[in-house]
Order: C-alpha cells, then structure tokens, then sequence
C-alpha cells in the first residue's frame, strides 16, 4: 500500500462557474486557475499521484501550456487514475477536505463523493468528503477562496 497527500487552493472569481469535485456548486462564486479551477480534483489528483510516486500535477499538466487552460479538470483526474493503474495500482480511499467560509460542503458532499468514485473507479464508500470553516481566520476565513486537502491510499489490484 502507498499514501499520498495532494493540496490545492484557488481565490475566488465570481466570472466563473464554482465546480467541485466534476460538481457544479450554484449560487457560488466559481474558482480561478488556468484550467476550470477544481481545487477538488486538483488536490485528489495530487494525493494519487504522489502515492505513486509520479510528481505532481503541475509536472503532467503545467499551468500555461495551452493544452491544458478551460480543462475539465476531472479529465485530468482521469488521466492521473490511468497513470497510477500504469503503474501497478489501484486506489483504495480517498479522504478530503475542503476550507472554505462558503459554499457549504455538507449539502453537495455526497455528489462530489459519487462523482470522484466514479472516476477513481472506486465506490463512494470509498471516497470521503468533508467541509469545515477556518472560523473567520485567514485568507479562507475572509472568504477570499477555498483550500483542499487531500489523502490517497493505493494498493496493489
């Protein structure tokens, strides 16, 4: 078995969709970044691939190469999932958590779950989705944007 940690944050921009996890968040501002901005994917993506000991994802899809702005960053995820089971291994969990003041997590969580498993190629039960505030602390606190946190288990198929 192999662990991983994967981290990401992104400030807000309310010219964009807020999309978490492949899940459209509404009546949320959406995230900055050179592709779509999903710290969610962003960070899982992280997490397995260091698990795997593959670098990062700025190492497979580099800001500012053009392949890569407006991605789908759930595609990323994909990609990254293939890279992993090239590998050798499989993903067995993923736990996560996302800062942030708003949007609330816990109303959206179970479809952020359902939506990772499914590009994990795992289940849901598998794949864990928590929120929790910075209690008006920090950048996050502001509310100025998110931060994920992420941890992979892999193993052997």
């Amino acid at each position: 078995m192999r662990i991983g940690f994967g981290y990401d944050s992104h400030s807000f921009d309310p010219d964009r969709t807020c999309i978490l996890g492949g899940v459209e968040i509404p009546d949320s501002p959406g995230l900055a970044g050179f592709s779509d901005g999903d710290a969610v994917a962003h960070a899982v993506t992280d997490a397995i691939l260091g698990a795997a000991a593959l670098g990062d994802i700025g190492a497979h899809f580099p800001p500012g190469d053009e392949r890569w702005r407006g991605a789908d960053s759930m595609e990323l995820l994909r990609k990254a999932v293939s890279m992993v089971e090239e590998a050798g291994f499989a993903v067995g969990n993923v736990d996560l958590t996302v800062i942030c003041e708003k949007p609330r997590i816990g109303p959206v969580a179970l479809r952020i779950r359902r939506s990772l498993a499914a590009v994990l190629r795992t289940t849901p039960q598998a794949v864990s989705v928590k929120g929790k505030t910075n209690e008006g602390m920090g950048w996050e606190g502001a509310g100025t944007g998110l931060a994920v946190h992420a941890v992979a288990l892999l193993k052997r198929p």
